[in-house]
């Protein structure tokens, strides 16, 4: 019963702290929660809090505030996510529904999780190696002048221009499309490059396999080119920097850190960390993360993608933030943009 109750008091500590800002006393716990014991029960058990870690006590008033430990606790001890309301849902798709392609879609999220978390956002292009194949298209613009159009799972498209020495017929077209396409759909991107080189005798291939035509050959070239094009795969976009406006009294110890972090790609995929592993929301609070200078900072992030492992996004900001509620808004977030990019 003691330990429920101390998990009760840091439970309505970092509530208080998180929306008032300032440290939290006795006094107040009494007035905003229904408890049910006396203030000086609630001040033994903000004493012991602090003893162990859970709280500090900034100053000399009797107030205090949640130490990383304490977040910690607070997050392993919530049921569970707390569910988005049904309004919310409707705006979250709503706003991502509208997309017209994959840009699109990353630069919706980022701001959709900046507004509905008032932090800062950060949203990883989908890696290319972890993409499958859904479909290439071959079109002749004009006899000797092809466009390949290869669509991956993760929604990325990339469209390649191929000039050929020779004029290709229709029927040669259609079976040229027909036998990449047998190769290389729905393998991932290192599997599909190898099935489309064999389709080239001479590029790996033994035995005095009869030569490939000049316009499979240049095709295949062309499409492997852009399977091993890896240039998104360290690319995300941020959103919300404004944010940080709001936590103007910690300039120097989270805000400064955070905002030169923000120019740096790999420190913010550093950060990001392995949330792209199993689809859960991963909570990482003050010193836990990679980087000494951001020990005021948390970050809240999940994997996204039709299998959950295509790429990251969460949100970075000090850490005195609404962790459930932006644990909530990144699983939705991350959710509703998986079911786009597998529908698309």
């Amino acid at each position: 019963m003691q330990e429920e109750r101390r998990l009760a008091v840091l439970r309505a500590i970092v509530e208080d702290y998180v929306s008032t800002e300032e440290p939290v006393g006795s006094k107040a716990l009494v007035e905003r929660h229904h408890l049910n014991v006396s203030p000086a029960t609630i001040r033994n058990d903000m004493a012991a809090l602090e003893e162990e870690g859970y709280l500090h006590q900034p100053h000399t008033s009797a107030g205090r505030v949640p130490t990383d430990k304490g977040y910690r606790l607070f997050v392993d001890r919530l049921s569970t996510v707390k569910p988005t309301t049904q309004a919310e849902r409707r705006a979250i798709a709503g706003f991502l529904e509208g997309a017209v392609d994959l840009d699109d879609v990353v630069h919706r999220s980022v701001r959709l999780l900046a507004q509905l978390t008032r932090q800062v956002a950060v949203v990883q292009y989908p890696t290319l190696s972890r993409s499958t194949v859904r479909h290439i298209e071959v079109v002749a613009l004009t006899p000797v002048r092809l466009l390949l159009v290869l669509i991956l799972s993760s929604g990325r498209v990339e469209q390649r221009l191929v000039e050929l020495d020779a004029d290709i017929s229709d029927d040669e077209l259609a079976a040229l499309r027909s036998r990449i396409n047998l190769a290389a759909t729905g393998e991932v991107i290192a599997d599909a490059a190898s099935a489309l080189h064999a389709l080239v005798p001479g590029a790996g291939d033994e035995g005095g396999a009869s030569p490939a035509s000049p316009a499979t050959t240049a095709v295949v070239e062309t499409l492997v080119e852009a399977m091993s094009d890896h240039r998104s795969d360290e690319r995300v976009v941020v959103g919300g920097t404004a944010n940080l406006a709001r936590f103007g009294d910690s300039f120097e110890t989270s805000v400064r850190p955070l905002l030169e972090a923000l120019e740096e790609q790999v420190v913010l995929l550093k950060l990001l960390g392995e949330a792209t592993s199993g689809g859960a929301v991963t909570v990482r609070i003050g010193a836990e993360g990679p980087y000494e200078n951001l020990a005021s900072t948390s970050v809240v992030a999940t994997g996204y993608g039709p299998d959950d492992a295509l790429a990251a996004l969460g949100i970075v900001g000090p850490t005195r933030m609404d962790y459930p509620g932006t644990m909530a808004a990144v699983r939705a977030v991350a959710r509703y943009v998986s079911r786009i990019l597998d529908e698309s």
